[in-house]
C-alpha cells in the first residue's frame, strides 16, 4: 500500500493574535511543522500546539525561519552557513524541550519561507541544513522540497530525509515553487489542489504553470493551516487519497 505523510504548518498565532485554525486540521494530518517564534508564533503557542499533536498521535516537527516577524520569514536576508546551522538548531531546541515536556520527541525538522526555499539552492546552505538536523539526533527526519539541492545534500548526508511537495501551491519549471504574488502560485481550487496531490503521490509526475511536466519523489505533502479553507482540503484530500488506498502516516 502506499503511504504518504500529510505535514502542516502550524502554531503560526503570536500573543493575541491569532493565525489557523489548528485544533480543526491536526485531526486530519500526520506530522505538524511547529513555528519557533523567529516568523510566527511564542512560548504558550507553541506549548498547547505541542499538546495539540500528541493527544491526536501527530508526529512533532520544528518549523525554524528566518529572524523575521515583520515579514512572516518570507524576506530573503544575507546569511552564512553558520547562520543557518545556528538558527535551526537554537529554534529547533525550543519545539524540542516542549516535546520532551509533554512526554514526546522532535520528528523532524521543516525549514520556513525564505530559508526553506534560499537552502533548496545553496549547496553550502543545504550542508549546514543537514548538518543541524543530523546533530539535533540520529532519528530527527529533515523535510524538504523533492528535487532540491537540500534533498539531495542530505541523503549524502545520510540525514534521514522525507522529499516534501505542496498541491496548494504552482510550480516553476525547474521544479521550485512559484511565487506566490505570480499568477497560479497559489492553487485554491480545491478540486484542482486535490487532483495535483493524486498525481505527485501516484504517477510521481504533474504539470507545472507552464504545462511542463515534473517529475517528483513525494514523501510527505504540505498542508498549509492558515489558508483559506484548510479544513475542507484537507478532508477532501484525505477522502481521495483513502479512495485510492493510499495510507496516511508519518515517516
Amino acid at each position: 500500500m502506499r503511504t504518504i505523510d500529510l505535514n502542516c504548518d502550524m502554531g503560526e498565532s503570536y500573543g493575541a493574535w491569532k493565525m489557523g485554525a489548528d485544533a480543526d486540521i491536526m485531526p486530519f494530518i500526520s506530522s505538524a511543522n511547529i513555528a519557533c517564534g523567529f516568523h510566527a508564533g511564542d512560548p504558550a503557542t507553541i506549548r498547547k500546539t505541542v499538546r495539540l499533536a500528541v493527544d491526536h498521535g501527530v508526529a512533532i516537527g520544528a518549523h525554524p525561519s528566518l529572524p523575521d516577524l515583520q515579514g512572516f520569514g518570507r524576506r530573503v536576508m544575507k546569511i552564512t552557513a553558520q547562520d543557518l546551522y545556528d538558527l535551526v538548531v537554537y529554534q529547533a531546541g525550543a519545539v524540542e524541550a516542549f516535546a520532551r515536556a509533554a512526554g514526546a520527541k522532535l520528528h523532524h525538522v521543516k525549514c520556513h519561507g525564505a530559508l526553506y526555499n534560499m537552502a533548496a539552492n545553496d549547496d553550502a546552505l543545504s550542508e549546514a541544513m543537514a548538518r543541524a538536523v543530523r546533530d539535533l539526533g540520529s532519528d530527527v527526519f529533515l523535510y524538504c522540497l523533492s528535487g532540491s539541492r537540500s534533498l539531495r545534500k542530505a541523503n549524502e548526508m545520510k540525514v534521514k530525509t522525507a522529499a516534501e511537495v505542496f498541491a496548494d501551491r504552482g510550480y516553476s519549471d525547474d521544479g521550485t515553487l512559484a511565487p506566490r504574488d505570480k499568477p497560479g502560485g497559489m492553487i485554491e481550487d480545491r478540486k484542482k489542489s486535490v487532483a495535483q496531490a493524486l498525481a505527485m503521490v501516484e504517477a510521481g509526475r504533474f504539470p507545472a504553470l507552464s504545462g511542463k511536466l515534473i517529475e517528483v519523489k513525494a514523501d510527505t505533502l504540505c498542508l498549509h493551516g492558515d489558508q483559506a479553507g484548510a479544513v475542507p482540503f484537507a478532508k477532501a484530500i484525505r477522502a481521495a487519497f483513502a479512495e485510492k488506498g493510499i495510507r496516511i502516516a508519518a515517516p
